[in-house]
C-alpha cells in the first residue's frame, strides 16, 4: 500500500498534515480550532493537486512547470486574464540591498501606489507592501510614526520614512513558521511559498517592522488591472488565507530591472542594487553615507538602509 503522499512529501520532515497536528497540541482544540479558520474555509476550494504538492524545494522542473500551467490556467479561470507565471531563480553573484534618503523622500506614497499595481494586490483593501510614516524631525522610531496621514505632504515639520520587508540575514519570520513556508533565498530575498502557507500567522507576529500581509478574503482586482507578467515566489495572484510579503519585486529584479517602487518614486529616494558588486550604486551609498537599520538592537541585520543627506 502506498504512503499517503501528504506525510511523506515534505521538506525537514515536516508536512502540512503533520505540522497542523503539532501545532494543535501546543494550542489546544478551542485555540486551534480558532487560529486555523481562516485556513478550513481556504481549504473547501482548494485543488486536491494543490494540497498534496511538494515543498518548492523538493520540486523537480517538471513539477514546477506542471503547476505554473495549472495556475495560469486557473487564473484565466477565475480572473478571465491571460497570465505568465514563471519560476525566477536566484542569480549567482548576487545579494540585493535597498537604500532609502530620507532628506528627500517627500511622503508622496507613490511608492506604495506602484507596490499595489505591481505585485496584484486586492483593490477593495487597497494593500501594499510598503508603508510610509509620517515622523517627527528628531525621532527615528517608527512606532511613533503616523501611516495614516491624509493631508497634503511634506509638511515643514516633518519627514517620511517608508517601511517594507527588510529582507533580514536573521529573518524572525522563517524561524517561527511551522511548516517551512517561508525562507531565505541565496540572494537574500525572503519569500513565502503560498501552495504552502497554511495561514496560521506566526510569521506576522515575528516580524518587528509589520512587513508581512494576511489574505483576510480572495484578491479582487479588475481584469483590465491585473499584472500578467507574474512570478510564483512573487507577484502571481495569492490565494485566500496565506500570508505574503515584499519580495523586492524579484519576478523584476532577478531578471535585471529595478523594483516597481523605485521606478515609481519622483524624487530619487531608492537606490537598489548587488551587495556583491564593489561598484555598484548601493555598495557607493554605504561607503559614503551615515547609513542606519531600523531596530538595530535586534540583532537581525537588515538589508534595507536609511540615510540623511547630512
Amino acid at each position: 500500500m502506498n504512503t499517503p503522499v501528504s506525510e511523506t512529501q515534505s521538506t525537514g520532515g515536516v508536512s502540512r498534515r503533520t505540522a497542523l497536528k503539532g501545532v494543535g497540541a501546543m494550542l489546544g482544540a478551542a485555540a486551534f480550532a480558532k487560529a486555523i479558520a481562516p485556513l478550513t474555509e481556504w481549504t473547501r476550494d482548494m485543488p486536491a493537486e494543490e494540497f498534496f504538492q511538494r515543498h518548492y524545494k523538493e520540486l523537480s522542473a517538471i513539477d514546477m512547470q506542471i503547476i505554473l500551467r495549472r495556475l495560469e490556467k486557473e487564473t484565466k479561470e477565475q480572473h478571465g486574464v491571460d497570465v505568465t507565471i514563471t519560476d525566477d531563480k536566484p542569480q549567482p553573484g548576487v545579494k540585493f540591498g535597498y537604500a532609502l534618503n530620507l532628506s528627500v523622500c517627500n511622503g508622496c506614497r507613490k511608492c506604495a501606489e506602484a507596490c499595489h499595481i505591481e505585485n496584484n494586490h486586492d483593490r477593495p483593501s487597497n494593500q501594499s507592501y510598503i508603508r510610509v510614516f509620517e515622523m517627527s524631525k528628531g525621532s527615528l522610531d517608527m512606532e511613533k510614526g503616523n501611516a495614516h496621514y491624509d493631508h497634503p505632504v511634506p509638511q515643514p515639520d516633518k519627514f517620511y520614512m517608508p517601511v517594507q520587508c527588510q529582507q533580514c540575514e536573521h529573518p524572525p519570520c522563517v524561524d517561527v513558521c511551522p511548516v517551512e513556508a517561508t525562507w531565505k533565498e541565496p540572494d537574500g530575498i525572503v519569500v513565502v511559498d503560498y501552495n504552502w502557507c497554511i495561514g496560521c500567522r506566526y510569521c506576522e507576529a515575528a516580524c518587528p517592522y509589520h512587513a508581512r500581509r494576511f489574505n483576510w478574503a480572495k484578491p479582487q482586482i479588475p481584469a483590465a488591472e491585473i499584472n500578467p507578467n507574474q512570478s510564483y515566489l512573487s507577484n502571481r495572484i495569492r490565494p485566500e488565507g496565506v500570508m505574503e510579503k515584499c519580495t523586492f519585486c524579484l519576478h523584476r529584479t532577478r531578471n535585471g530591472r529595478l523594483p516597481a517602487c523605485l521606478e515609481a518614486c519622483p524624487t530619487g529616494a531608492r537606490v537598489f542594487g548587488n551587495l556583491l558588486d564593489p561598484d555598484s550604486e548601493i555598495r557607493q551609498v554605504l561607503a559614503h553615507k551615515r547609513v542606519f537599520v531600523l531596530k538595530e538592537e535586534l540583532g537581525l541585520k537588515p538589508n534595507f538602509f536609511y540615510f540623511f543627506d547630512v
